[in-house]
């Protein structure tokens, strides 16, 4: 039956599996992201469609890392001089092109690490951004659905998918198709992978704060806005990383 309780009842083993299952790679990227931060770097998180909540996650939310950026489509109109109109296209994030642009507008340093976010892992934007970051050196964690990308084609013109360029990939436990919930006569309802994307995140950024405490140094975590002293404590992180971390509303 289609319900709230029968959606909570089918995500909590995808969330049970997502913990059990992904432990090895969670250590890995946060290794990745902690050696990274640690020597000046900063966190490039880009996720196109819905998984720019996954993006959103990572960045500039209290109790949060403070040395990350969230990268969008977007950013060609907000940072670049990309016509707004532009951005009504619904499939512009098939475009390889745009990558470029995206990587351009960041102004990424050489010790950034960037994780790349994408249900399908297929489409022209995010594959052509994670061969980009590749080939530029950084290190590159990528998000999405093992089951899912396994059962597509690629669209991007080198055949590969966000997978295949990674050094570490996290499964966020979606099945194929995002949606949990089988609907009768076919389809289904219900997508899954926003809930275990923003899992992810926070499993990451717990990772991350625990090597610093073991490297004996103090991790830049952002307080929340709202409660007393929140923004001159968040200013002041802030301001280690002037000119590269970018806030907008």
């Amino acid at each position: 039956m289609i319900s709230a309780q029968g959606y909570a009842d089918a995500v909590r083993p995808v969330l049970d599996r997502v913990v059990d299952s992904s432990a090895d790679a969670i250590g890995a990227a946060a290794d990745l992201i902690a050696d990274s931060l640690r020597s000046g770097g900063v966190l490039q998180a880009f996720g196109a469609g819905h998984s720019e909540a996954f993006a959103a996650e990572l960045v500039a939310r209290a109790g949060g890392l403070v040395p990350t950026n969230r990268l969008s489509i977007h950013d060609l109109v907000l940072h670049g001089d990309t016509p707004r109109h532009v951005l009504a296209d619904p499939k512009l994030e098939r475009d390889p092109t745009i990558a470029h642009q995206i990587y351009a507008l960041a102004e990424p340093h050489p010790r950034d690490v960037f994780v790349v976010a994408s249900q399908s892992g297929i489409n022209g934007s995010v594959v052509e951004l994670a061969a980009l970051v590749t080939e530029r050196g950084h290190p590159l964690i990528v998000v999405t659905s093992v089951e899912h990308t396994a059962r597509v084609a690629p669209r991007h013109p080198s055949g590969r998918r966000l997978a295949d360029l990674a050094d570490v990939v996290l499964d966020n436990g979606a099945p194929y198709g995002d949606a949990l919930l089988p609907l009768e006569g076919g389809g289904a309802v219900c997508a899954v992978s926003s809930v275990t994307a923003a899992l992810l995140a926070q499993l990451l950024t717990a990772e991350v704060v625990r090597r610093f405490h073991q490297a004996g140094e103090v991790p830049p975590i952002y307080l929340s806005a709202n409660v007393p002293g929140g923004d001159e404590h968040n200013l002041a992180l802030e301001s280690r990383y002037a000119g590269r971390l970018r806030r907008t509303a």
